[in-house]
């Protein structure tokens, strides 16, 4: 990951992309719905409010050295390794200037990748260390995306997560409803998987669902089936975070898969799954983006989405996931419309905005995209 917005978010990594084609995914519209603001800090950054507020636990202060420990600390092979990093981002979001800092930042990285529709996702109970309220965090946060979003394409949206290891979400709740007309679209609960089932917080999921309003749980990732069959069935999840242990519902041979009850279940209602290929490796999920079942699911026609989860500690974009997508599966320009409406149709903006973009900013963007290449190919 590099440090400033605009810079070169391609991945020398690629084997097959040219660098002509992966410019142009650079430049494809995308929809992003599972990214956490904490994971995506710059590393620049980190080290400037370390500074600024007195945090002296950074392992180093070397911008470039700090960018590499971070990452290597994601490739642990474990979800609550993968989750010791991020000490060190909450530690520097303790002020109400230095969060919406961290927000603008990801509004103004996420636009210069190309992408046109963001969710992105915080814990705020984590920042309220040093006197902040969780209604001083909110208010950081869309103010921040409201700043770092202006006059570009990106509209961008929160969510506010509850740590489910915690005894606060009923009133993480509260607070997302409370904010819903003012920038934040759902509710979310994260954090170490195994042990911290979805249904220990079915009073929050409850609320949510009285209130009318959305909800996306982790489920899926670091634990297996149960925890998807509570998120979905017990907690009413609109959408499943990771979701990708769902494979272990699909049995048989390639070309004559048998999807389990959950599996057909999750499929018929078109509950969508925000995979992260890249985080699903560092985390153990999978030995690597072959390995990976984004290829199974979308064959499967699951509905399909493509997300970065944590861009620092992964140190990837948007970009780079789509690369790598099509360096190994041979992916094109189609398959990741198909993938980009997927997360359009499945982001918690009112319809109509869904639907206008879809018309106005995708379809045109990838014809627009296709009508290049085909001139570049003759």
């Amino acid at each position: 990951m590099t440090d400033a917005a605009g810079s070169d978010v391609l991945r020398a990594a690629a084997q097959t992309v040219d660098a002509e084609s992966a410019e142009r995914l650079r430049r494809a519209p995308k929809a992003l719905l599972h990214d956490h603001l904490d994971g995506g800090l710059r590393p620049a950054t980190v080290v400037e409010l370390a500074g600024e507020y007195g945090y002296d636990a950074l392992p180093t202060t070397d911008v470039h050295d700090l960018g590499k420990w971070f990452n290597r600390g994601a490739k642990r092979n474990d979800l609550v390794l993968y989750l010791e990093t991020f000490a060190h981002t909450v530690g520097v979001m303790q002020h109400r200037d230095a969060i919406e800092r961290v927000a603008y930042e990801c509004a103004q990285d996420l636009a210069a990748d190309g992408v046109v529709y963001a969710e992105v996702r915080m814990a705020p109970e984590l920042c309220t260390e040093q006197g902040l309220t969780l209604d001083d965090v909110m208010r950081s946060i869309v103010e921040g995306f409201a700043a770092g979003s202006a006059g570009t394409g990106l509209t961008i949206y929160a969510i506010a997560t509850a740590m489910r290891t915690a005894a606060r979400s009923f009133e993480i709740a509260e607070l997302a409803v409370r904010w819903r007309d003012a920038g934040v679209v759902g509710f979310d609960i994260a954090g170490a998987e195994a042990g911290y089932p979805p249904t220990r917080h079915l009073d929050a999921f409850q609320y949510v669902m009285r209130e009318n309003f959305h909800s996306t749980i982790h489920a899926g990732e670091a634990f297996g089936l149960p925890s998807i069959w509570e998120a979905v069935q017990w907690c009413g999840a609109e959408r499943l975070g990771h979701g990708v242990r769902i494979v272990d519902d699909i049995t048989g041979e390639p070309g004559d898969e048998q999807l389990g009850r959950l599996a057909e279940y999750v499929r018929d209602t078109r509950i969508p799954l925000e995979l992260c290929p890249t985080s699903n490796v560092n985390t153990g999920v999978c030995a690597s983006i072959a390995d990976h079942p984004i290829k199974l699911l979308h064959d499967l026609r699951f509905r399909v989405t493509v997300n970065t989860d944590n861009r620092l500690m992964s140190d990837t974009t948007m970009t780079h996931e789509l690369v790598q997508l099509a360096d190994v599966f041979g992916w094109g320009l189609d398959d990741f419309q198909w993938l980009t409406i997927n997360a359009v149709k499945s982001a918690f903006a009112p319809f109509p905005e869904r639907l206008q973009l879809i018309n106005e900013v995708v379809k045109p963007g990838y014809a627009l995209l296709r009508a290049e290449q085909t001139l570049g190919a003759s």
